[in-house]
């Protein structure tokens, strides 16, 4: 008998840590090869750890709602056999390396420490030894990672490890650059590191600990969730780097609403699920778009990639997140199909089972808001796509139509945000005719369910 341990796996390609939400075994529980052993959240998806080896619970290092970076131990299982696990095969990979070398028990030989030096020594950085997350970072804060010890698995620079860095004031890349010129020019040494001091006093906002909130008597104090930092981190981003605009287009869908309602009954006895206005409009756009692929775009700074895939990213709420499920190839799908993803990324979502690949690739978003009885808003872009749609409620209302008569119609407005970078109003504005066109001509010849 062996004891193995079980080790925070990496859930996606930017994912430094992970939540441990549940455990879902006890210290004693026989478990196989695979079987999960706990529910994770990370700031992308929500997952299972699965067990590498068959045998049994011998302890509970990590406790649940403890936030720990990849690759740190969370558990041990006494292994049944004596036979360790073959090394894993170093090959081009999408399954965590944390994972595939959970059980492997390699010694390494001390290295004797590096004698020290009064000076900080330089070391070039290597793009490779640093998650996304950490390089960001240290380009936000000018922060050097030769000067940072690392405390992940291997002595890894972790996000927390940069923080921590910046919080305590350490001197930045250009703090040590200047304190490593020559010191034959005192005077004008001097001069820099009062100009540096001068700004390091106008920057101190952005590299001293966050201001404490005052907390009355009566608060509620609600931690702020894995999912909601990535939410609060996305809609940030977009914000900052994109000049958003506005535009919004009212539509007359009462022929539509007539041919759902006569047709949902019979729809839902036979397919076992519902047939929502949402499908049709998510077809509507899906043809919109490959008439003006320009919209369905990307901006990647000195050039603008158009997608030939139609990927329809969709809002899926729950009660405290967001969750953005991706509909691919709409184009290609008949308003049936459409209709089966949306309720299956919805029961997914309501049971905790959605999975990060069902986040990938959206290439457009259309936001449900009228769902919940919106009848305008503007939303913020899908970082980095070029638009969102907030297809908003359907109200029925008295309009004046053909022959200046007044009748009720049922109306919706469809409520555009764009990337000002890429797109300007009057293309936006022939494509949302364009939508608008096709949803006010919708009967059972025009747009057949199936």
């Amino acid at each position: 008998m062996t004891i193995q341990n079980i080790v925070m796996p990496q859930l996606g390609e930017s994912v430094t840590e992970g939540k441990i939400e549940r455990w879902l075994v006890q210290v004693g529980d026989k478990v196989n090869k695979y079987d999960p052993l706990a529910e994770v959240t990370t700031d992308k998806v929500n997952a299972e750890i699965p067990s590498s080896f068959a045998g049994v619970i011998t302890e509970l290092i990590a406790n649940e709602s403890e936030t720990l970076p990849v690759g740190a131990v969370v558990c041990a299982i006494e292994v049944e056999g004596s036979e360790m696990p073959p090394a894993p095969v170093e090959k081009s990979s999408n399954v965590s390396s944390a994972i595939l070398n959970a059980g492997s028990q390699k010694k390494e030989e001390d290295k004797p420490a590096a004698k020290k030096e009064d000076k900080p020594v330089r070391t070039e950085r290597k793009p490779g030894r640093f998650s996304p997350a950490v390089l960001a970072l240290a380009n936000e804060h000018d922060v050097d990672l030769a000067q940072i010890t690392g405390t992940g698995v291997g002595n890894r620079i972790t996000r927390k490890d940069v923080e921590a860095y910046v919080a305590a004031g350490k001197p930045t890349s250009q703090d040590i650059s200047n304190d490593e010129q020559p010191t034959a020019f005192a005077e004008p040494k001097q001069e820099a590191s009062a100009q540096a001091s001068t700004q390091g006093a106008t920057q101190a906002p952005a590299s001293q600990p966050k201001q404490e909130v005052p907390v009355a008597a009566g608060d509620i104090e609600i931690p702020v969730t894995q999912v909601r930092k990535a939410i609060a981190k996305n809609m940030l981003r977009s914000t900052h780097e994109i000049p958003h605009a506005w535009m919004m287009m009212e539509v007359d869908v009462t022929e539509l609403v007539e041919y759902r309602d006569s047709i949902k009954e019979d729809f839902k006895k036979k397919e076992g699920f519902n047939l929502t206005y949402f499908a049709f409009f998510l077809k509507a756009v899906s043809q919109a778009l490959k008439e003006f692929p320009i919209i369905n775009s990307v901006w990647a700074e000195d050039k603008i990639i158009q997608k030939k895939d139609i990927n329809l990213s969709i809002a899926v709420a729950t009660d405290d997140a967001l969750f953005v499920p991706v509909i691919k190839n709409v184009d290609e799908k008949s308003i049936k199909g459409i209709a089966k993803e949306i309720h299956e990324y919805a029961h997914l979502v309501r049971n905790g089972k959605l999975k990060l690949e069902h986040m990938q690739g959206g290439t457009f978003t259309v936001n449900n808001t009228g769902s919940f009885g919106s009848v305008q808003s503007m939303g913020i872009i899908n970082h980095p796509q070029a638009a969102i749609l907030q297809v908003e409620s359907i109200v029925k209302r008295p309009v004046i139509v053909q022959g200046n008569m007044i009748a009720p119609r049922s109306m919706v407005n469809l409520c555009l945000s764009l990337d000002h970078r890429i797109l300007d109003g009057m293309i936006c504005g022939k494509f949302l005719s364009r939508v608008k066109e096709i949803l006010e001509n919708v009967d059972k010849e025009k747009m057949s369910v199936y």
